[in-house]
Order: structure tokens, then sequence, then C-alpha cells
């Protein structure tokens, strides 16, 4: 098998196979080890660490990943436990973070001490639906009226078409959107236990192929219109949602913002006003009132397998807090957090693993249970993290806390 290898591998080198042509030569592990050694040799590199992983390519191929020659290795910690008091998730859980960067879980697990200690977060999921928008385009307004009135009018035939692609994902709505004679038909979807992404898109791909059979005025230029909108900020995913919106809440006691975070409350909520929002509106920072949402949400997304791209629109949201006589209350909502715990890159081994800490690891019961109880799970973790660094701020702990855990060295 080696020398089948190393002939495949100097065929690349001399350009007489292309690295996606590989699999068609050999066994889906070899065809990974075959890559690598030609990208070794290709740019005179050595990548025996990339090469060591657990992945069985077989699984990968066609799935997950394209011309793989390896894995790359994200340190994993855990926060916790941390009390949470949602309509899904109920009790304390461990929730575990991949990052890179130095000081962030013990931030976060500061936080949810402090969150646990004063009896845990509430949450709730007020919005729960994936989104597909494709754009039309039709001659006039006229015909514009004419479509939005047929689409009305077939409205049921339209769900019938995109869930006869699905045994899980239901249309539970359709917005359209007009600018001149372009057309966007928001698709909202029930997508399960599934992020739901591409469930979305092929149900609606279906539809659209049946609008261009039965409205022939009417013509689909990308499935994906933009109107959706999927990975990027929006201001029609923070107003309507994309995904799940989740609010969490806490009340911070006296004591324990004393004793644990080591802070005082209006200090902390001063911060929140002047940086979070004040600072966010004069930076422009739109859909982004918070400290760091992004922070958390990558980290969980990397751990869980989910869609990193959409750190973008999932970390989306607003942290506010207000001083009361018996402490701090504390909230963040999320407007646009795509999560799953069913397909995508939660399949893959340590991927599972990290959910399976969370006990949210593939279709609940009922189905759609996992995904909200994940939800609820990453909102309470992301509100830790956001009332941690408040405190630090406040107690100008934050530069301090990177010098210890952050830096190998001394500046």
């Amino acid at each position: 098998m080696q020398d089948i290898i190393n002939n495949i591998v100097e065929k690349v080198v001399r350009g007489e196979i292309q690295l996606h042509e590989i699999d068609n030569f050999l066994e889906a592990n070899a065809a990974m080890v075959a890559r690598r050694l030609a990208i070794e040799k290709l740019t005179n590199s050595n990548l025996p660490s990339i090469g060591s992983t657990i992945l069985d390519y077989a699984e990968i191929k066609n799935r997950n990943a394209e011309n793989v020659i390896g894995a790359v290795q994200v340190p994993v910690g855990v926060v916790g436990p941390l009390r949470v008091n949602g309509d899904y998730a109920r009790g304390e859980f461990y929730v575990p973070l991949a990052t890179t960067e130095g000081a962030l879980i013990a931030s976060v697990n500061r936080g949810a001490k402090a969150v646990t200690l004063s009896g845990g977060t509430s949450v709730k999921i007020i919005f729960d639906g994936m989104a597909r928008a494709p754009v039309f385009k039709l001659d006039s307004i006229i015909d514009v009226v004419d479509f939005l009135d047929w689409v009305k009018k077939h409205y049921e035939d339209l769900k019938r078409i995109a869930e006869s692609t699905t045994s899980h994902g239901k249309l539970i709505s359709l917005e359209p959107y007009v600018l001149g004679n372009n057309v966007w038909l928001r698709f909202i979807y029930d997508t399960g236990d599934a992020m739901g992404m591409n469930m979305a898109t092929i149900a609606t791909e279906k539809v659209c192929e049946y609008i261009e059979e039965n409205f022939g005025r009417a013509r689909c230029l990308a499935v994906s219109g933009n109107m959706c909108s999927d990975k990027k900020q929006s201001i029609v995913n923070s107003l309507h949602g994309r995904g799940k919106t989740v609010v969490a809440e806490a009340l911070i006691p006296n004591d324990i913002v004393t004793k644990v975070l080591k802070s005082d409350k209006n200090l902390i909520h001063e911060v929140n006003l002047r940086k979070n929002w004040a600072g966010g509106a004069r930076a422009g920072t739109f859909f982004q009132y918070n400290a760091h949402f992004a922070n958390i949400i990558a980290a969980i997304f990397l751990a869980t397998g989910q869609d990193m791209a959409q750190v973008v629109e999932s970390s989306s949201g607003y942290t506010w807090t207000e001083v009361r006589e018996n402490g701090i209350y504390i909230s963040v909502t999320l407007t646009s957090l795509e999560v799953g715990t069913v397909g995508g890159g939660t399949r893959l081994p340590t991927q599972r693993e990290a959910l399976s800490i969370m006990g949210i690891y593939g279709s609940g019961n009922p189905p759609g249970s996992n995904a909200k109880k994940f939800a609820e799970i990453v909102a309470s973790t992301v509100l830790a993290g956001e009332l941690n660094l408040l405190s630090a701020l406040a107690n100008k702990e934050l530069g301090k806390a990177h010098l210890k855990l952050g830096r190998a060295a001394k500046v």
C-alpha cells in the first residue's frame, strides 16, 4: 500500500493528478495520507501533527470536508457547574469551550460560579425558526403584485411541496419583501434538533421549482437572496430572528457581587451603559451592544461542531443591566442563535463527546427539545461571560488576568 501511496504522491507533485482526484485512486484514509504527503513535498513543509488525528476520513468524505489532510487540535476546557432554569435545560451543567485565548475559560467560569450561587439563570426561547429567502425577478410591479397574491393563495401548496423534502422540517411562515421588480420570499422553518440551514435550502429549492413552473412570470435568481440572512449581520435577523431568539436573565445578590466578583453593582452597570451601549452606538456596532458574546459563542461552536461562520449572526445581541436594592439584574438577548445537536459537525467524535457532556447529543424527545436545551445553555453561558467581563472591567482586572493566564512571558 505504501508503494501505491508514494506513486500517487509523485503524480500529484508532477501535476498529473489533482489533489481532489486522489479519492478516485485510494481508499478514503489512504487518500488523506497521500494528500498530506503531497502537500509536504509541494510546500517543503513537515506536517506530522496535522496528520495525527482520530478522524476517520471515510466518515467525513462527502459530508464534512474536502481535500482533507488531517485535523487541527484546539484546547477544550469546561466551565461550571452552571445552574440553568429553562424550559428545556434544568439543573447544573458543565459547558465545553474550545479556545486558544488564555483567561477566557477562567473568566466565564467565575461568572458561572456567581450565577449558580445566585440561583441560576432564567431562560426563555421567544422565537424558533430557520430562514431561507430566495430572490425572484419579475418584469414589473404589476407582476409583483400578482405574484404576491398568487403566493398568498397557494401557501398551502408551497408548504406541502417544502415539507415533502424532509421528515423533520415544517414550514411555519412565509414573509414577502419587495424592492422594485425584485421579490424575496423569506421561508421560515421549524427544523427540529438540526440547525437546519441545509434542510431549509433543499426544501426552498423545491418550492422555487414549483413556483417557476406554475407562475411563469417569476424567475428565481438565487435560492439565497441575502434576506435570510446567513453568515452576516442584518436588521431582519435582529428584528425577526433566525435560528433561536433567546433571553437569559439573572439577579446577582449584593453579597455575591462583593465576595465572588469582588466588584460593585453600580460600577458594573455603568460600564455596561458607557461601554456596551454608548460606546457601541458611537462606534456603530449595530446589533452588537454587548461585551463579548462572540468569544463564548465561538468557543462553544468550535467544541460542539456548529457552523463556525454562523458565529457572525449568532453573537448578535444585547446585554442589559439594572441596579436593584438587593443586587444587580443582568440579561442577555441573543437574537439569532443558530445551533443544532444533529447533522453537520455534531457527528464528529470529539464534538459528539462535547455535546454529551451537556446531555444533548442527537435527537431529543420530543424532536427539537435537545436543540432548545442547547440554546438555553448557550445563552446562560453567554450571560456568565458578560457578567464576569463587566466586573473585570469595573475592577480594572482585564489586563492583569491576561498577563497571568494569557501570556507565557512578562511584557
